[in-house]
């Protein structure tokens, strides 16, 4: 008889293992910064053999493209709820982006002192690289379902491209709570309050006459930069 209960275990073994160093890697990395922290150390402070960590991650890169997925996957739950229920364009916008600052909370000691490798350009670790796609594509899924779940009427055309102009608008909102030293991000959730409302009045009278040629010419500007 076979024993599917082996398998089971094995993936679940596996899976708190790499949980473990996934865990330690961010502890060290807070604590000793990005650079001075090696897979050794990480290997060491996990309790695994150093080939053990290269099987699960093979650079310290690839740790932190699974720390951008943990961080998505909680944000997509904290969301569920919201989406579900809000149907307004500011309320699902503005409650998304505020469920990202708190569940990047616990995060924000270690994104100050990474920030400046994810700032580089051609660094593998930059939200823009190829190798940040997978989170990347899922954090615009989520702007993607700001829109097609939302009532509010707006221009065809940039109702197709608002996902991707609100996922940018969210990296304006990492780039000021990284460097936010308010208690709580306090002034993260500010500029929120502050933001939402403009780019919802933006967006409304965005499908009347006398704009929607300004909203067609802004679409056209982003083609052009991206291209």
């Amino acid at each position: 008889m076979t024993n599917v209960a082996a398998p089971i275990q094995k993936n679940r073994g596996s899976e708190r293992t790499r949980e473990i160093i996934v865990e330690t890697a961010l502890r060290l990395f807070r604590e000793r910064g990005y650079e001075a922290t090696t897979m050794r150390a990480i290997a060491a402070e996990a309790g695994v053999s150093v080939g053990n960590a290269y099987y699960y991650f093979a650079s310290k890169e690839a740790l932190i493209q699974a720390y951008y997925d943990r961080a998505q996957a909680e944000h997509e739950a904290a969301c569920e709820g919201l989406l579900a229920t809000e149907r307004s364009f500011a309320g699902r916008l503005g409650g998304v982006l505020r469920e990202w600052v708190r569940v990047s909370e616990p995060y924000h000691e270690f994104a100050v002192k990474f920030f400046k490798h994810a700032a580089e350009p051609t660094n593998p670790l930059s939200p823009f690289s190829v190798e940040s796609s997978p989170a990347r594509e899922s954090s615009i899924a989520i702007y993607r379902r700001v829109v097609e779940g939302c009532t509010d009427r707006m221009d065809a055309e940039l109702r197709a491209e608002l996902p991707e102009l609100l996922w940018l608008l969210s990296m304006g909102v990492v780039l000021f709570w990284v460097h936010d030293t308010s208690e709580g991000c306090r002034k993260t959730y500010r500029l929120i309050e502050l933001t939402v409302p403009l780019v919802d009045r933006l967006v409304g009278l965005s499908h009347l006459p006398g704009l929607r040629g300004i909203a067609r010419d802004f679409i056209a500007g982003v083609h052009e930069l991206r291209s």
